[in-house]
């Protein structure tokens, strides 16, 4: 079983796109959307949910009114704001104190100061992850809770529950669709993958973001694939960032030129190459064709 991962510097590069696309063209793949923080690949491949797991992502502190005694203790030390002289009265005070539940960080400072145990520390819910069907297979996939933080932990769980799957269903790939950027999540999506596939776009930023994602790649050892993205808009800052992705080590995948096709086929919940077999479709099974022969896939 291989693991390839999409990843990119910034957001709105495309890469859910390509995803979308390499789900579509692979035809014996898991997927799994470790973009847990603006999960979005579930509006293309529209899955059915089969399965559905609570994710808990640390402990919140809850105020017990009956026990408050309104001393304001927890509200002094608390660094975040969280705590408000507004809950109900109890016990004859005209007042007690709540936790804003979606300000509070779960630091359990409160919880430490309290002299009358009047705060509980409890496990918080901050999201689900699912197991789903879509037309190309399993996806693992995941949503946040309103104001929930994600450290890269639900990233390795959908992951790891992704890889589980591939091996009982005997499937050959798993498809990550990363997260953006260089922090935890993307440590997370890549950590033993066995290739990375970054998608940038023909812009300075782009080369940027693109430096920062292949230093990380480079650190972890995984061999990294580039694909510009919209390359026609800019052909001259396209091979800047190819020559010096070459330059760096890097492997040129190939190039996807604008197409508005995209956006049609999203607004049809189709990946591109689905909806049109030329233009930017065209440049997809050729990029996927060279993915597929960098990791030696068997043809099915």
């Amino acid at each position: 079983m291989k693991e390839l991962v999409v990843i990119s510097g910034k957001g709105g590069t495309g890469k859910t796109s390509v995803v979308a696309s390499f789900a579509i063209l692979a035809r014996n793949a898991v997927l799994a959307d470790c973009d847990v923080d603006a999960a979005d690949l579930h509006l293309v491949l529209n899955p059915t949910i089969r399965q559905r797991n609570d994710f808990t992502g640390g402990k919140k502190a809850r105020i017990v009114p009956g026990r408050c005694v309104s001393c304001g203790k927890c509200q002094t030390v608390c660094r975040f704001n969280a705590i408000s002289a507004a809950g109900p009265s109890a016990g004859g005070l005209a007042k007690t104190y709540v936790i804003d539940r979606m300000a509070c960080e779960g630091c359990g400072v409160c919880v430490h100061v309290c002299r009358d145990a009047a705060i509980a520390f409890e496990t918080s819910i901050a999201g689900q992850w699912f197991a789903s069907e879509t037309r190309c297979g399993t996806m693992i996939h995941a949503k946040l809770g309103v104001a929930a933080e994600n450290s890269g932990k639900l990233v390795s769980i959908v992951r790891s529950a992704a890889k589980a799957t591939a091996e009982e269903q005997s499937r050959q790939l798993v498809i990550v669709d990363g997260p953006p950027g260089i922090g935890c999540p993307v440590i997370a999506s890549i950590t033993g993958a066995d290739m990375v596939l970054v998608i940038t776009e023909p812009t300075l930023s782009g080369m940027h973001d693109l430096d920062r994602v292949a230093e990380l790649t480079r650190h972890f050892g995984i061999p990294t694939f580039v694909c510009v993205n919209k390359w026609d808009i800019n052909p001259e800052m396209t091979r800047q960032i190819e020559n010096k992705a070459s330059a760096d080590g890097l492997t040129l995948a190939g190039r996807l030129r604008y197409d508005q096709d995209v956006t049609r086929a999203q607004v049809r919940k189709q990946a591109v190459v689905e909806y049109a077999d030329t233009g930017v479709s065209q440049d997809m099974k050729t990029l996927w064709a060279t993915i597929s022969s960098a990791l030696k896939l068997e043809k099915t």
